[in-house]
């Protein structure tokens, strides 16, 4: 059993800083990739920032070069390092955890979201 919880959302004014956090828990065997997702109102859910298990990493281009992810495999860690945020970051952050069956097929776990508001 796989778990996710995400924290460190919060009210910021544009061009502030926050820092979230996922912590893991749970068994897995193989991890392929965690990552970051945001969700809006009336929005779709996009991916932001995720980090394989090779250790690349790959951001959507809204927030390039303001986001950064990490992760530290010792303590079953993601972050996610957020600067110069605008109002548009405004959202609902998820993380995400994509795993590898040992039959070969992958599958993704969830975190419940923390809010992320960004103010003019």
């Amino acid at each position: 059993q796989v778990q996710l919880v995400e924290s460190g959302g919060g009210l910021v004014q544009a061009g502030g800083s926050l820092r979230l956090s996922c912590a893991a828990s749970g068994t897995i065997f193989n991890i392929v990739s965690m990552g970051w997702y945001r969700q809006a109102p009336g929005k779709q859910r996009e991916l932001v920032a995720i980090i394989a298990s090779g250790g690349r990493t790959n951001y959507v281009d809204s927030i390039r070069g303001r986001f950064t992810i990490s992760r530290d495999n010792a303590k079953n860690m993601v972050y996610l390092q957020m600067n110069s945020l605008k109002p548009e970051d405004t959202a609902v952050y998820y993380c995400n955890l994509r795993g590898r069956r040992v039959g070969g097929g992958e599958f993704d776990y969830w975190g419940q979201g923390t809010q992320v508001t960004v103010s003019s």
